[in-house]
């Protein structure tokens, strides 16, 4: 318990970049918190507003959420527990705290995979949400998603329907239900799975948290399935995110002239796996998980697909032509970068601008030197135009203009 408080307290006082950093360098958040002003000056990766605000040595908040969690009957997970997922852990910007509702399956050694898909579901996307979340359930698979209105409530109740195990992760305390109507959803999932969030109780739902959480949703997954997404989309910042950390990526076709699935028909052109039936992703990984995926009432197709795929893969790509490129819509954001700086306002035009004054890809770490903005709110300001289209994730924690 004396440790769990110092981890909380750590989480509290940067991002969880930040924190990844310090924890490395100190070893222990016990070590953190007894260092000085000097000490955290050695720290690689962390700004001048992380060292003021890790000099803040209060406890009473982080006893605080202990006293609740233990109050709710919430479990914390530390990033340094055996229990915390390797698939979370290795990805670029972990999450050193979980608060936990419910019983976590052992992550590692599930075929997790995401539903996801937007708010603004159509009722085909309904539809199909909630067969590929009662499909991948039945047949063994663990379903996530962010209990989100939509494609992810309809994925989740797929799942209970299907019996199967299923992991709602938060973009706010477990005590807080969001959406509101979802609250029976929420003691479903928990009775069924878990319920796992990096806030700690009593954190209201906030526009910046959601894009965030998506990285954990991705983290913990085998694979994500993306339903429907207009272009501009949290869905699609899950897909890229899960891209950016290894998983394969399965893609929900849609008519060409649908708006809500103008940004997942992008995806499948931009080489993710075409998602025709649920059956799709249990041939997937039926072989990698064969104690896992019950596959007796599933027709096992011809040809392993992956295997498939490699060997198209090593066939001579026809090279693209002029038309091909002419034909390709411009990037969102890419024609007036002058005009968008100033309809941009607050830590978003800061950021922004910190953005466009350089040229290429730009490393978040850079960013936040050069705005003093907390960590934790660069990235989630970061995020945000990054739905709104004014600027485009790279790996390993690089951003740039949309066609620079």
């Amino acid at each position: 318990m004396p440790t769990l408080k110092y981890y909380v307290w750590l989480s509290r006082r940067v991002g969880a970049i930040a924190a990844g950093h310090v924890l490395r360098h100190f070893g222990s958040p016990e070590a953190a918190f007894f260092a000085q002003e000097d000490e955290y000056k050695n720290v690689e990766g962390i700004d001048k507003s992380d060292i003021a605000s890790l000099c803040k040595k209060e406890l009473t908040t982080a006893s605080s959420i202990l006293a609740r969690c233990t109050e709710l009957g919430h479990r914390i997970l530390t990033i340094q527990d055996a229990e915390y997922p390797e698939r979370l852990r290795n990805i670029y910007d972990p999450p050193i705290v979980l608060y936990i509702k419910g019983r976590l399956p052992a992550i590692d050694e599930e075929p997790i995979i995401a539903v996801v898909g937007t708010r603004k579901s159509t009722p085909y996307g309904m539809k199909m949400s909630e067969k590929c979340g009662y499909e991948l359930a039945r047949h063994g698979l663990v379903v996530t998603t962010g209990l989100a209105r939509g494609a992810d409530t309809a994925a989740a109740l797929g799942a209970l329907r299907g019996g199967g195990s299923i992991i709602g992760v938060l973009g706010c305390g477990l005590d807080v239900v969001y959406p509101p109507e979802n609250g029976k959803l929420y003691e479903d999932v928990a009775a069924c799975g878990a319920l796992i969030t990096e806030y700690p109780p009593g954190t209201e739902p906030s526009g910046s948290h959601f894009p965030v959480r998506n990285r954990i949703i991705s983290g913990i997954s085998v694979g994500i399935a993306v339903i429907e997404a207009p272009l501009r989309s949290g869905a699609l910042i899950t897909a890229n995110r899960a891209l950016e950390q290894g998983r394969d990526v399965f893609t929900m076709p849609g008519n060409i002239d649908a708006v809500m699935s103008a940004g997942t028909n992008n995806l499948l052109r931009d080489g993710a796996i075409p998602l025709t039936a649920p059956i799709d992703i249990i041939t997937e990984y039926a072989d990698l998980f064969p104690l896992k995926i019950k596959t007796d009432r599933v027709e096992k197709a011809p040809l392993d697909k992956r295997l498939e795929r490699e060997m198209l893969a090593t066939q001579e790509k026809p090279e693209k032509t002029t038309e091909k490129a002419v034909d390709k819509p411009p990037p969102v954001g890419y024609i007036d970068v002058e005009k968008t700086a100033l309809s941009l306002e607050g830590t978003e035009k800061t950021v922004f601008d910190a953005l466009r004054k350089q040229s290429g890809r730009v490393h978040i770490d850079d960013i936040i030197a050069q705005t003093g903005l907390a960590a934790s709110d660069a990235l989630g300001t970061m995020t945000m135009l990054e739905i709104e289209g004014y600027v485009v994730s790279q790996p390993g924690g690089y951003y740039s203009l949309p066609g620079s």
